[in-house]
């Protein structure tokens, strides 16, 4: 994994602190770089191809079933 890098918000002109720190939560939650760092703390078992197929079919499922509703709402 990549050494960590810094992430800062520039603050705007006449911008109080917590305005800027809810900034900074907003695009840090929105980029998913908590979800990365935190996938990462635990070793999981690589999924089967049994269960990936078995998954990507529901996936297809799903995707037809919201193509036909579409315009039933």
């Amino acid at each position: 994994m990549a050494h960590p890098t810094n992430f800062y918000v520039a603050a705007d002109q006449n911008e109080s602190s917590e305005k800027r720190v809810a900034r900074f939560k907003q695009w840090f939650n929105r980029s998913r770089v908590g979800d990365t760092v935190k996938g990462g703390r635990y070793h999981e078992k690589p999924l089967t191809k049994r269960l990936v197929r078995k998954r990507a079919l529901k996936r297809e499922e799903f995707r037809e079933d919201r193509e036909k509703n579409k315009y039933f709402q």
